[in-house]
């Protein structure tokens, strides 16, 4: 078995659960979390002072899947959630 950590814009969640529920993906167990990668958070300007905003929300969304199943589910994952924008997420996957 495969297990995904598929990490993702909050906006993102429903149209990852339907390629979940698609695929027949047995489980889901979906996390709010915060964090940045390569973008580094943003800047924001509250009141006329500037300051920056490092942890930004994410969505972490677990599951386990049949290996057959674990490839064709990311390479749909990955055209359909991506907008080729930094921050549009990551997919790690374990052998379970």
């Amino acid at each position: 078995m495969k297990k995904l950590e598929i990490i993702i814009q909050p906006e993102k969640l429903e149209d990852l659960k339907a390629i979940l529920d698609a695929s027949n993906a047995n489980g889901v167990m979906i996390s709010n979390i915060m964090g940045y990668g390569n973008q580094k958070g943003h800047r924001k300007i509250y009141r006329g002072a500037e300051y920056s905003v490092n942890l930004l929300p994410k969505v972490k969304v677990e599951t386990v899947v049949d290996p057959s199943v674990a490839e064709p589910l990311i390479q749909k994952i990955v055209e359909e959630i991506q907008t080729g924008a930094y921050g549009d997420g990551k997919i790690f996957v374990y052998e379970v």
